[in-house]
C-alpha cells in the first residue's frame, strides 16, 4: 500500500491561493494577470499539464479562458517506425506549432520511443498506459489492475504529462454499444470492454480509480477521461452508451477535483454538423465545465484519404462551441500509421481551425497576425508573407513552383492573374486616381 503524501499538483496550489511558475509562463502566454490563470484551475476551468519529472517542459494552459489548443497523436506500431521517425514527427509537429504531443505507441518498443519523445518534448506529452501494459500480457483478458498501475507509475515517474484513461466505461453500457453499426471504436475502450464481459466484473480502472488518484496527485499527471465509447460512425453519436459515459466521467471529475488532480474530458470521434454544439452543451453541464479535448468531430464518414478536412470541419464548430484542446486527425485516418507528410497535414488543418475558432470567438489578438499577413499580401511583400504562414515552407515551394521568375521574389503578381489582370494592382491603381 502506497503512503498517502502531499499532492503537488497545479490544482492544489491554485485551490491555496499559490501562484506557481508554471502558472506565470501560461499567463504571459495567454496575455492573462496571473491570478486569473490560478483562479481557472481552481475551479476546474483550465489545466496545466506539467508533470514534476519532465524537465524540458514549457507549459501551456488548456481551457475556456485560454486560446483554443491542438494535439498530435504519433507513435509506432509493431510493424511500422521506430525511435527516430518518431522523433522526426515530433519536430515536425512543434515546428508547426503542435501544442500537445501524445505518444499512441503500440507494440515492443513503447518505452524506447516515449523515453525519447520526453528527451526532446518541450510540450505536454501524454499517453495511454493500457497500450504498455496490454503488451506485457499473452492476452488481454490477462490484464490485472496491479499490472495496469504498475504501468501508470512507471510513466508517471518517466514524466509523462497526461493520461488517457477510460475508466467511464462501464460493464453496464457494454450492451448498448455492441449493438452499434460501429461497435467500439476506442483500443482502449474494446480492450476493456472484452476484460469486463471476459470475467464478468466491472471496468477495474473504475473501482479502483482512487489508487488513480493517488499516482496523478505524487506526480501532477493530468487526467484525460478517456471516451471508450465514443461514436466511429455518424450513426453512432449522440446515443444511449454515448452519452451514459459522459455521465460517468462527469462523476470522475469531481472525484479528481475532491483529490486536487487536474482532469480534462474527452470528446466524441464521428458526429454530424448539426449536433456538435450539443454534444459541447452537454460536456459542460455533466462534466462541471472541466476542459473538453476532442478528436474532430468527423462530419461525414465517406472521405477516407481526406479526413484531416472533414473532421477539421467539424473541429472548428467544436472549438466554437467551448472544446479547449483538438485532437488532430490526418489523412491517414481509418487507413494506416501516419507518415510524416500525414502529420504535416494533420498540425496544419487543426492549427487552422483552433484558430479560425478563436478569431470568430474574438480572443484578444487572436487576428492580429491574420492582418498583418494581408497587408504584407497587399504590399506584395512575398517574403514577410511566407513568414507570417502558418507552412511557410509549403507557402514558399508553391509560390515559387508557378511564379513567372522564380528568382524575383519582388514580382508585384503572381500566376493567377498575371501583371496585366493582377486584381490587387487594378486596385492599387484606382486608389491613386482618386
Amino acid at each position: 500500500m502506497t503512503t498517502k503524501t502531499k499532492p503537488v499538483t497545479q490544482l492544489y496550489y491554485a485551490k491555496k491561493g499559490q501562484i506557481t511558475d508554471q502558472m506565470k509562463i501560461v499567463a504571459e502566454k495567454e496575455s492573462l494577470d496571473p491570478k486569473k490563470v490560478m483562479e481557472e484551475i481552481a475551479m476546474g476551468r483550465l489545466v496545466i499539464p506539467a508533470n514534476i519529472n519532465h524537465k524540458t517542459l514549457s507549459p501551456i494552459g488548456i481551457g475556456s479562458c485560454a486560446t483554443c489548443k491542438i494535439n498530435t497523436n504519433i507513435g509506432g506500431s509493431p510493424i511500422a517506425s521506430n525511435s527516430d521517425e518518431e522523433l522526426k514527427k515530433l519536430n515536425l509537429a512543434l515546428n508547426l506549432g503542435s501544442d500537445a504531443v501524445m505518444d499512441l505507441t503500440v507494440g515492443p518498443f513503447i518505452k524506447k520511443i516515449r523515453n525519447t519523445l520526453l528527451d526532446n518534448c518541450p510540450a505536454p506529452l501524454g499517453t495511454v498506459p493500457i497500450y504498455e501494459a496490454i503488451e506485457m500480457v499473452e492476452n488481454p483478458e490477462d490484464l490485472t489492475a496491479d499490472l495496469i498501475f504498475k504501468v501508470i507509475e512507471d510513466q508517471a515517474k518517466d514524466g509523462v504529462d497526461f493520461m488517457t484513461i477510460h475508466a467511464g466505461l462501464l460493464r453496464e453500457h457494454v450492451p448498448m454499444a455492441v449493438k452499434r453499426l460501429a461497435g467500439i471504436v476506442s483500443r482502449g475502450g474494446s480492450l476493456l470492454a472484452n476484460w469486463m464481459v471476459h470475467h464478468k466484473k466491472e471496468n477495474l480502472l473504475y473501482t479502483e480509480f482512487d489508487r488513480l488518484l493517488e499516482i496523478c496527485a505524487r506526480y501532477d499527471v493530468t487526467l484525460s477521461l478517456g471516451d471508450g465509447l465514443r461514436p466511429g460512425a455518424l450513426a453512432d453519436a449522440s446515443d444511449e452508451a454515448q452519452f451514459a459515459e459522459l455521465k460517468v466521467l462527469g462523476e470522475l471529475v469531481r472525484r479528481c477535483k475532491d483529490a486536487d488532480v487536474q482532469v480534462m474530458v474527452e470528446g466524441p470521434g464521428h458526429v454530424p454538423f448539426d449536433q456538435i454544439a450539443m454534444n459541447m452543451q452537454k460536456e459542460r453541464e455533466w462534466c462541471e465545465e472541466a476542459p473538453f479535448y476532442i478528436l474532430g468531430p468527423i462530419v461525414t464518414d465517406i472521405a477516407p484519404g481526406y479526413d484531416h478536412i472533414t473532421s477539421a470541419i467539424g473541429a472548428t464548430m467544436g472549438a466554437f462551441s467551448g472544446a479547449s484542446m483538438l485532437c488532430y486527425v490526418t489523412p491517414r485516418e481509418h487507413l494506416g500509421l501516419p507518415n510524416l507528410e500525414d502529420v504535416r497535414q494533420g498540425v496544419v488543418a487543426y492549427k487552422i481551425a483552433a484558430h479560425a475558432a478563436d478569431i470568430a470567438l474574438k480572443r484578444p489578438g487572436a487576428r492580429d497576425r491574420d492582418d498583418a499577413l494581408s497587408k504584407a499580401r497587399a504590399e506584395f511583400r512575398w517574403d514577410d508573407m511566407f513568414d507570417l504562414s502558418l507552412d511557410p515552407q509549403r507557402a514558399r515551394m508553391m509560390h515559387d513552383e508557378s511564379h513567372v521568375n522564380k528568382k524575383d521574389i519582388k514580382q508585384e503578381f503572381c500566376s493567377m492573374c498575371g501583371e496585366k489582370h493582377c486584381a490587387v494592382k487594378m486596385s492599387r491603381a484606382a486608389k491613386n486616381k482618386l
